[in-house]
């Protein structure tokens, strides 16, 4: 966690706070690490496994997510980011993300950084 900000660990760790981690997230992820974009020093599998066992949900795409996504302002091309604040904005989530294309959705979504 020391590449979060504060704001976001305190987020994070906040005690009333449900933490999902979206499937466009661990999608993404597998598509990175096929093409060669990123490696990780563990396993997509062991992530998810990681997550679930300290009690981060994960978040199933439903169709209002994808209804929604054709409705948002094309700030940016990338499909997963998109989908992710579709996301957030159907389920009224927060978004934590350092990522500044994320803040273009401001006006939808809450951005945590």
């Amino acid at each position: 966690m020391d590449k979060l900000s504060q704001k976001a660990i305190s987020s994070f760790l906040g005690i009333n706070n449900e933490i999902f981690l979206s499937k466009a997230s661990i999608w993404e992820m597998a598509i990175k690490i096929n093409i060669g974009k990123i490696r990780l020093s563990k396993s997509v599998e062991s992530l998810i496994s990681t997550a679930v066992k300290n009690n981060i949900k994960i978040l199933n795409t439903e169709l209002k997510h994808i209804l929604n996504y054709q409705k948002l302002k094309l700030h940016h091309n990338d499909p997963f980011d998109r989908l992710i604040i579709s996301s957030a904005y159907s389920e009224q989530m927060k978004i934590i993300s350092c990522d500044e294309k994320f803040s273009l959705y401001e006006e939808i979504v809450d951005i945590i950084w």
